[in-house]
């Protein structure tokens, strides 16, 4: 039957425009068809613009917008994950941190003679041969203990040595005779060497034990920074060699430490103080550690209400060579927190009262991806041997000692110990020291890796400190109160203790505000879509269709396109191999392919006569006889063509 008028209307537009999608038989084709069918007005306008000038134009001005397209979206990619810091402030009742208080002498003078007496008595004679100093008689008391023996055969190894100059000849301090030195050297203080002042150069020099040839040599511009190295050194070794229990017996109780205690203005005594031994400062005593579960807290600012104590430092039992100022050491931290006393400790003056005014923040950083930061630790492949929560401290001085224990075969004293290790000492590890000095070069200079594995913690405290002095006791009541406190340490009256040998210590806050300091992220996905959407419109007038129409052409149907004319060479080429074989041609299906390639031949159409006469057709067969025409079609396609320009009046027929 005869198809309805709006239908033939239909076919014959389809007829007209050209091949779309996959059924294109060339990419220039699909092309030409994206670009008359696309949103995207820029790509419309190349094609339909008339002059080379105008389409020429068109095209720079579509690359461009692609181009600042693809920009403006990498920023945003890029922005994507940034953060906005926010503060807030609130006031309100706030945890007392943990203070840790240590005396800066870790151990009584009096009670180390028997380990120390040796080092002490080669330390003086280094003054003596190198200062011409003497105090006279030896007050320093011989041991027949195992210590001595160990001990003189030590100091032969590593004497302190005198350099003439920078001709690696040395005087030993034993013997008194000149030596040549080998190995390299280095300044622990090169910063302000003096090569003028070469002559005042003390120094030691490390061996490694299983290569005698491999040195490196210690040199100080400094004599008291010299002898302080050298006397260190030796001092660490001893120490090791001593068991914990015995340590702790010979530091200062909390009894010796405390003469009275304060907090939030009632008062407080040992009971509130647990005991941690730290191995280079000895018996330090922490208020309000948390350990018996709860943490006192202040509803109140101002240095009545914080934590006041006067301690009893003893300045005549301290060690004269290993440490050289007079005080305490404190730290105020959280009581999960590992107190690093020796990295970030405050000194406490003698004879004066010493106010710290605290101020509290609490910070919180966004982990991966917004920053390399950990929240707890557990993913660093690095043992936190503190038993405290994570910090980045931790994580480098956790690192430094595994590093110690795999390449020097024990661990450095002044750090917790790993399981399965022991403490370096000369007697059992005589590389130790070389291997040492060797190891912290390379962490200083990051060659270990430990910089690189570590990361900071996601969210920590701080109390941010502000210390003031002043002269205490004064001198019109320094009479009296001294008599007291003597009578209170336990001491007869008529023996007064002396104002060098108190401190007094004030830890408040100086307001209950408590800032916090949080990163959000900048930008959500929502957001990011919306400055997507944004720059596609501005640009180039295009939506999430359009993206996807341009992956479709672009990918789908050219890859399909690319892919049929691949299969077709190849087909053909087998073709051509079988004919070659079987000695015929085989141009019916090579017609058949071509038919299928035809781009006037659309599958929803059925041929029309002059379609159907412009298929190319098998040379065999003889020529179809012609349909008797429709003359009703004739009709109808002869008026849709003289009214096909006036689009408008098609409807109104």
């Amino acid at each position: 039957g005869a198809m309805a008028p709006g239908k033939k209307i239909t076919a014959r537009i389809k007829r007209t425009l050209p091949v779309k999608g996959p059924q294109a038989p060339t990419l220039s084709e699909l092309m030409r068809w994206y670009c008359l069918n696309t949103n995207t007005h820029g790509c419309r306008r190349i094609v339909v613009s008339r002059g080379r000038l105008r389409r020429f134009i068109w095209i720079l001005l579509t690359l461009s917008a692609v181009g600042l397209i693809l920009w403006q979206c990498a920023e945003l990619l890029m922005n994507y994950y940034s953060a906005s810091v926010s503060v807030t402030v609130q006031f309100q009742k706030l945890p007392f941190p943990a203070v840790t208080i240590c005396n800066i002498n870790p151990y009584k003078y009096s009670s180390m003679t028997d380990y120390l007496s040796e080092l002490d008595k080669e330390t003086k004679k280094a003054l003596e041969t190198f200062y011409g100093f003497s105090e006279g008689k030896s007050k320093v008391r011989r041991s027949v203990d195992e210590w001595n023996s160990t001990g003189s055969d030590f100091f032969k190894q590593i004497p302190l040595l005198k350099f003439e100059d920078f001709s690696k000849t040395a005087t030993d301090l034993r013997s008194g005779q000149k030596r040549k030195i080998e190995g390299s050297v280095f300044h622990k203080d090169s910063s302000i060497v003096n090569s003028g002042d070469s002559n005042d150069i003390i120094g030691f020099q490390l061996c490694d034990a299983n290569n005698s040839s491999e040195c490196a040599l210690y040199t100080f511009s400094s004599g008291v920074n010299a002898i302080q190295e050298w006397y260190k050194l030796h001092y660490m070794n001893i120490m090791a060699q001593i068991p914990l229990e015995t340590k702790e017996k010979l530091s200062y109780s909390a009894d010796d430490l405390l003469l009275t205690c304060f907090f939030d203005g009632l008062s407080c005594d040992k009971r509130h103080f647990t005991l941690f031994h730290h191995p280079l400062h000895g018996n330090c005593y922490t208020f309000n550690s948390g350990e018996n579960g709860t943490i006192l807290s202040t509803s109140t600012g101002g240095s009545e209400y914080g934590l006041q104590v006067v301690l009893y430092i003893d300045e005549a039992d301290y060690n004269p060579f290993l440490v050289t100022s007079t005080g305490a050491k404190i730290i105020v931290h959280d009581q999960n927190e590992y107190p690093f006393i020796e990295d970030i400790g405050t000194e406490i003056e003698t004879a004066a009262a010493t106010s710290i005014g605290m101020h509290f923040t609490r910070s919180r950083k966004l982990s991966k991806p917004y920053s390399d930061c950990t929240e707890t630790g557990a993913d660093i492949p690095v043992e936190n041997l503190y038993n405290k929560s994570y910090s980045l401290q931790i994580c480098l001085h956790s690192c430094f000692q595994k590093a110690m224990v795999d390449s020097c075969g024990c661990a450095q004293y002044a750090q917790p110990l790993p399981a399965g290790a022991e403490y370096c000492n000369y007697k059992k590890n005589p590389n130790w020291m070389y291997c040492y000095y060797r190891l912290h070069e390379k962490f200083v200079k990051e060659q270990l890796g430990c910089q690189q594995i570590c990361k900071d913690a996601c969210s920590f405290k701080e109390w941010a400190l502000t210390t003031s002095i002043a002269q205490w006791p004064s001198t019109v009541s320094e009479d009296w109160m001294l008599r007291v406190l003597s009578w209170d340490k336990g001491q007869k009256i008529n023996k007064k203790l002396n104002k060098t040998d108190l401190a007094n210590l004030m830890v408040f806050y100086k307001d209950l505000n408590e800032r916090f300091i949080s990163e959000n992220p900048a930008n959500t996905l929502v957001i990011l879509l919306s400055n997507f959407g944004g720059q596609l419109g501005l640009w180039m007038s295009c939506s999430v269709v359009c993206v996807i129409e341009i992956i479709e052409v672009f990918f789908i149907d050219s890859l399909f396109i690319v892919m049929r004319r691949q299969w077709q060479k190849a087909k053909k080429w087998w073709n051509d191999r079988k004919g070659d074989r079987s000695g015929k041609t085989q141009q019916g299906s090579d017609l058949e392919r071509q038919g299928h390639d035809n781009p006037v031949c659309i599958d929803e159409d059925l041929p029309t006569f002059n379609t159907a006469l412009r298929l190319p057709l098998p040379q065999d067969n003889p020529l179809p006889r012609t349909p008797p025409p429709n003359y009703s079609t004739l009709r109808l396609e002869t008026a849709f063509t003289e009214q096909l320009p006036d689009t408008l009046e098609v409807g109104q027929h």
